[in-house]
């Protein structure tokens, strides 16, 4: 499972990378720093996804989860919400601190 957490974790990283340089580029071209919302960037990816989503909050956590949490969580630049995303995950990877006492021999 910490293989699976660490692969996730590097793939938000990448995207979150991605997302930055984009909008780095976005930034020297137009000379103006406007970052895509995560909102903004899932909706291109699929409108249908995105409406299931919030419907499906709505249903099992309730509207106050969509409005107050994650609708602020979509209004977020990309590469943050995906950097925040991929820290989670790698945390969620780390292997255990060692016994204190133990010999890393006995295992």
């Amino acid at each position: 499972m910490r293989f699976l957490a660490r692969i996730i974790g590097l793939i938000a990283l990448a995207g979150a990378f991605a997302a930055a340089v984009i909008d780095g580029a976005r930034w020297i071209a137009a000379g103006d720093w406007a970052p895509t919302s995560t909102g903004a960037a899932l909706y291109a990816l699929s409108p249908k996804a995105l409406a299931g989503a919030q419907s499906f909050v709505e249903s099992h956590l309730g509207a106050w989860a969509w409005d107050n949490v994650l609708f602020r969580a979509l209004l977020a630049p990309a590469f943050v919400d995906l950097t925040i995303l991929s820290a989670l995950f790698f945390l969620a990877s780390r292997s255990p601190p060692p016994e204190i006492g133990r010999s890393s021999r006995d295992r």
